[in-house]
């Protein structure tokens, strides 16, 4: 499996935990440091999986294009374009976004430690 095709597969299993809403799953493929970085500012991601526990914040969709991989060692940034929606508050949302993900590889897999999303034009 080529690297490309192991972050292109690591995707599709995280954006099924957004999809089924399991803050838990989420949680297992980030850090315990995860920040979020978006127009809004800099969110801790253990907030974000708040807001997923509690309902605050829920995803019916959620697509991945995986765009670009490079790994230094133990670190790779990774470049997709991601299209979700869902509730926010009660309120509906869709997103296309462009996303930069900083992940580690930790215990023999690849966790994200920062996320930074720009909104797609």
């Amino acid at each position: 499996m080529t690297t490309h095709d192991e972050f292109a597969q690591l995707l599709d299993d995280w954006n099924a935990a957004l999809i089924a809403n399991d803050a838990e799953r989420i949680a297992e493929f980030a850090t315990a440091e995860w920040t979020f970085v978006s127009q809004d500012g800099v969110t801790p991601g253990r907030q974000f999986l708040e807001a997923v526990a509690n309902g605050t914040v829920s995803h019916d969709t959620m697509s991945s294009d995986l765009i670009s991989v490079r790994v230094y060692g133990d670190v790779a940034v990774v470049v997709a374009r991601v299209v979700n929606s869902g509730y926010f508050q009660g309120t509906r949302f869709e997103n296309d976004e462009w996303t930069s993900d900083v992940f580690i590889r930790q215990d023999g897999r690849w966790r994200c430690v920062l996320t930074h999303l720009t909104p797609a034009r």
